[in-house]
């Protein structure tokens, strides 16, 4: 297994990121360390909101999240995935896998102690976050979800097939453009910049790269029984669960009618739509996603 870090100087000059990373280092395999990088400002004894990116982005993607909840007196802690961002990245497209995503997260989540935590999760967020949730429910205080799913194996959208298809075909992984495209406004060339600062080159891909080919959208997928078994968690998890889709992303729409149907902590919640949120909704309105936590903990508290 071959372990790559991006050099620091990658980062030296984002846009909107002035935040200081902290690093965890947690155990892969026998003399096998892995450093995964989080954000984590506002008060440190305030309950976490914890912010989890997805493909192909990362902890980036939250900087005007993560200021407009550090105004409004919270805390925000944002990983970057194995394989994304300031973490390390594996060379080898084939050492990832969905459940070593879970395994690194859930590890990196008890290293760093976090509890009374609100989840905002999006993307591949949410396939990693949920099981967290699943795995350690006593954890977590509420969950909001954004064009995300937990997947079993019974189908994809055709505009999720074509895009796994692109994204096990293209020669280049144009990370940036991809965010730029799934965004209903259009980045800058400094926020394009930021989005692939993390790969100096093509071998930094090889986790953005597997992601799309890990989602299990059919049966025979690795995962599909790990899902399931995670939706009998959440079908009891009573605690607060909201949905905040957006209105103009092809890849989730209407993901959120089966977390409102199913998920116990989801009934009589003031579900809501992000208006004018492509793929990338936090791209597309930080602040309505900001303001939508606040007043989400502060009517479940």
């Amino acid at each position: 297994m071959q372990v790559l870090r991006t050099p620091d100087d990658r980062f030296a000059a984002l846009p909107d990121f002035p935040y200081a990373p902290h690093y965890t280092d947690i155990q892969h395999a026998p003399g096998v360390a892995l450093r995964i990088a989080h954000i984590d400002e506002g008060p440190r004894a305030a309950a976490p909101i914890l912010l989890m990116h997805g493909e192909p982005t990362w902890s980036f993607l939250y900087r005007k999240i993560i200021a407009a909840l550090v105004a409004k007196g919270h805390r925000a802690v944002a990983p970057d995935l194995i394989g994304f961002g300031r973490s390390d990245k594996l060379a080898e497209r084939g050492d990832y896998t969905y459940e070593r995503h879970v395994t690194w997260m859930s590890d990196w989540l008890v290293a760093n102690d976090l509890r009374n935590i609100t989840l905002f999760c999006q993307d591949w967020g949410g396939l990693i976050g949920l099981r967290l949730v699943a795995a350690m429910p006593e954890r977590f205080a509420r969950v909001v979800v954004a064009n995300t799913g937990l997947p079993t194996g019974s189908g994809a959208t055709p505009a999720f097939e074509a895009w796994q298809t692109f994204s096990q075909t293209t020669p280049t992984f144009p990370t940036s453009q991809i965010i730029n495209g799934g965004s209903s406004r259009t980045l800058t060339q400094a926020e394009m910049d930021a989005y692939d600062a993390p790969y100096p080159d093509e071998s930094y891909k090889a986790g953005a790269r597997a992601f799309p080919a890990l989602v299990p959208v059919k049966p025979e997928t690795p995962s599909v029984q790990e899902n399931i078994a995670a939706w009998g968690v959440l079908e009891k998890f009573e605690k607060p669960f909201l949905t905040a889709f957006s209105d103009n992303d092809p890849i989730t729409r209407g993901g959120e009618r089966v977390f409102q149907s199913r998920v116990l902590g989801a009934k009589d919640q003031d579900h809501l739509t992000i208006a004018g949120g492509g793929h990338f909704l936090q791209e597309d309105q930080p602040e309505q996603i900001a303001d939508v936590l606040d007043a989400f903990i502060k009517r479940t508290s």
